[in-house]
């Protein structure tokens, strides 16, 4: 099967297994988009040619969200959120960094992917039937490292006091184009805080939007950019291993997020579209999410556009 022929069923089961939402991002549902800055502060310069990592200013996009493709589920009910950064590049083209708070992936193809779509049915109170999943473990023994942490997660306190991974590995260009592979993280200026269990009964839908909202008002809400250096060892082409914690670390710059977005709603996060200076990695994951990406665009301004004519 093509590989656009895959990221249609693919969304098609999506649709299947959470329900159909017209006019909403087929994962990641629901979510705010803000405008911000991004500050390089030119600890990449000797890694990059990519503009927005050169010391100086960039302007970006923001949009944090709730995992879940069903809109109506409660917000502690998806305890992974997402941060999409997209920054606006001197040549008016864009690139983007697509973060979630967990460091691995539970699928390493979009074959693997796909085909678990197939076996769960339903997703009742935020997670598949416990047959269903120990069937998952069975099938794809090497989607338990991402389930193990998943079922251990508590949400961030905020959206804007998570650590969000890039999971998906990509490589920088030199001057001379020496490729050195990495990942991105976003650290929260207001420092990491999740939600206790005896928290959950209290927190309302729509509270970590009100939240953000309050903190980005107050000028709270803004995250420092580290990259992870990667090793010979260290895999590019499997989201679903998680690299050693002691790799080291550069912080090379620093978001500031300033106000709410309007009519942003149609933008598209791809994080494939890259910059002179950065390439993708091998990883086919990654590469897939252009494809379903794009199907979920286009299903969406669709259902804009049929809206907009029965009005």
């Amino acid at each position: 099967m093509e590989k656009s022929e895959l990221a249609e069923v693919a969304v098609n089961r999506i649709e299947r297994v959470f329900g159909e939402y017209p006019l909403y991002r087929r994962a990641h549902a629901r979510g705010v988009i803000y405008k911000a800055k991004f500050t390089a502060n030119g600890n990449a310069e000797g890694l990059t040619i990519a503009p927005h990592l050169q010391r100086g200013e960039t302007e970006a996009f923001v949009r944090f969200s709730h995992s879940s493709p069903n809109p109506e589920w409660t917000d502690v009910m998806s305890p992974v959120k997402g941060m999409a950064v997209q920054f606006k590049l001197p040549n008016g083209k864009a690139t983007n960094i697509v973060g979630v708070n967990a460091p691995i992936f539970f699928a390493r193809t979009p074959a693997a992917f796909t085909e678990m779509l197939g076996v769960v049915n339903s997703f009742k109170d935020g997670k598949p039937p416990l047959r269903e999943l120990a069937e998952l473990l069975i099938r794809y023994p090497e989607s338990r490292a991402a389930i193990k942490i998943l079922k251990k997660m508590h949400a961030p306190v905020s959206f804007a006091t998570g650590i969000y991974y890039s999971m998906h590995a990509f490589y920088f260009l030199d001057q001379e184009g020496k490729r050195t592979p990495i990942k991105y993280e976003w650290m929260p200026d207001a420092g990491i805080e999740t939600l206790d269990a005896k928290d959950l009964a209290e927190i309302p839908a729509g509270y970590y939007e009100q939240e953000i909202e309050e903190r980005v008002k107050a000028g709270t809400a803004n995250f420092k950019l580290a990259i992870v250096l990667g090793e010979a060892d260290d895999p590019t082409d499997d989201p679903t291993v998680e690299w050693p914690r002691e790799r080291r670390r550069i912080l090379v710059g620093r978001l500031k997020i300033e106000g709410i977005a309007e009519q942003a709603d149609g933008m598209k996060f791809d994080p494939t579209e890259m910059p002179e200076g950065i390439l993708c990695s091998e990883d086919p994951i990654l590469h897939f999410r252009k494809d379903a990406y794009s199907i979920s665009h286009a299903r969406r301004i669709a259902e804009k556009n049929k809206a907009a004519d029965a009005d």
